[in-house]
């Protein structure tokens, strides 16, 4: 049986795989045999349940959604003030790969464009390029649970073709913010750059930033508190490039993405979600990543700035009737909202066939959202096509106005 979610998620994918719209990214000539009617989407909760469609095992290069990671490691190794002394963290309004430095400071202006990132992989631990690359890779391999390596072809691909980013290394060589060989630190950015991914795996990334930093599969912290709460700010502000504001205000959620079509956005607490589709807009953003980001958090209103449900473990206890071993129990409490509902659509989801009546009762429950209500309402409707019952205990009658909701009095 699958969770009403599952359909809602597909629904959003099949109506953005229909999008022709966009350009493959052709100024790495490896990239341009990209298949433009690759879509993947991906949304992992922060307790490791997965939701998949279309091209989510599919490799491509993680192209500047490495950024994020870097810059994570940069501060986790040197700390704020080292990394702030040559990195800013202000929005630039300009192109990605624009030669251009802070006229008073001299830095980059965020970690997210160019020049900030490769100041950034200059400042990966290990004694040059061959160390700070395996620290990397080592690093991003704790977030996906396997290892990663660097595709070949790629890089050689951005390494024939990266004077634009060697002329960057230089001037910012020339004003003493990057500190190293300028082309040791862009061999390590090209590199990083062309680590192999998959949507599924960046979806992985994703909710370990969403789940505080703490891998949801694994159990292992990755980012700190502090680091983590940087990160997410960068992001917000500037992963997207010059569609930065856009994408803040119609999607608001911190998210990077990368020329190769791929996007990564965190929804504290709650989800990360991973696309991928290689035709890109004017930004450099996929165009059907960005369409299934906007109906995602449209739909669930997932906006950062949309007024927030309280967050608590929704399963406050599951028992079996002593005297009727086929019905169970759910004790729910809190708010539930879509993450806390999900929760219980995916154990609900999972009952053996032995359990064919299940009573939830919302009676220490504080507060249920419309959309909750009608997912529950939707999970009762496939429990009574299975054959068997989900009835509620509503005394404070939060469902009320939720229709093919079985109440218990």
């Amino acid at each position: 049986m699958r969770s009403p979610i599952d359909d809602e998620i597909r629904q959003i994918f099949d109506q953005c795989s229909g999008i022709v719209e966009g350009e493959v990214a052709t100024y790495i000539p490896e990239l341009a045999a990209a298949d433009p009617t690759a879509h993947g989407l991906c949304v992992m909760s922060v307790e490791g349940h997965s939701y998949a469609y279309g091209a989510v095992d599919v490799p491509f290069t993680v192209q500047s959604i490495s950024k994020v990671f870097a810059y994570a490691l940069a501060l986790e190794t040197h700390g704020f003030e080292t990394v702030d002394e040559l990195i800013d963290v202000e929005p630039s309004g300009e192109a990605f790969n624009e030669l251009s430095l802070d006229a008073r400071t001299h830095r980059p202006r965020n970690p997210m464009i160019n020049a900030g990132a490769i100041t950034a992989s200059s400042l990966l631990p290990g004694d040059g390029p061959e160390q700070q690359v395996t620290a990397l890779l080592d690093y991003l391999a704790g977030f996906v649970d396997h290892p990663l390596t660097v595709d070949d072809r790629v890089y050689a691909s951005e390494a024939s073709t990266g004077h634009r980013n060697r002329a960057i290394a230089y001037l910012l060589r020339s004003v003493d913010v990057l500190r190293t060989d300028p082309m040791a630190a862009v061999d390590v950015y090209f590199r990083q750059c062309s680590v192999q991914v998959t949507a599924r795996d960046l979806a992985l990334m994703a909710a370990t930033l969403a789940n505080g930093g703490v891998q949801p599969t694994t159990g292992k912290l990755l980012v700190s508190r502090a680091v983590l709460r940087r990160v997410l700010s960068v992001m917000a502000g500037c992963g997207m490039y010059d569609g930065a504001g856009h994408w803040l205000t119609e999607v608001g959620l911190p998210a990077k993405s990368g020329v190769s079509g791929g996007i990564l956005a965190v929804l504290p607490s709650q989800f990360g979600v991973a696309s991928f589709a290689p035709p890109l807009n004017e930004h450099g953003n996929s165009v059907r990543g960005v369409a299934a980001f906007r109906s995602l958090s449209e739909h669930y209103g997932s906006h950062l700035f949309e007024p927030r449900l309280g967050r608590l473990h929704t399963v406050r206890h599951r028992t079996t009737d002593v005297d009727d071993p086929g019905t169970v129990r759910y004790a729910l409490q809190g708010d539930l909202d879509v993450a806390g509902t999900e929760s219980v659509l995916w154990q609900l989801t999972s009952e053996p066939p032995s359990t064919r009546r299940v009573v939830v009762d919302l009676g220490a429950t504080d507060r249920v959202s419309a959309h909750a209500g009608e997912l529950l309402a939707e999970m009762s409707r496939r429990y009574l096509v299975d054959g068997r019952t989900l009835e509620v205990v509503d005394p404070q009658e939060l469902l009320t106005g939720i229709p093919d909701v079985t109440r218990l009095t």
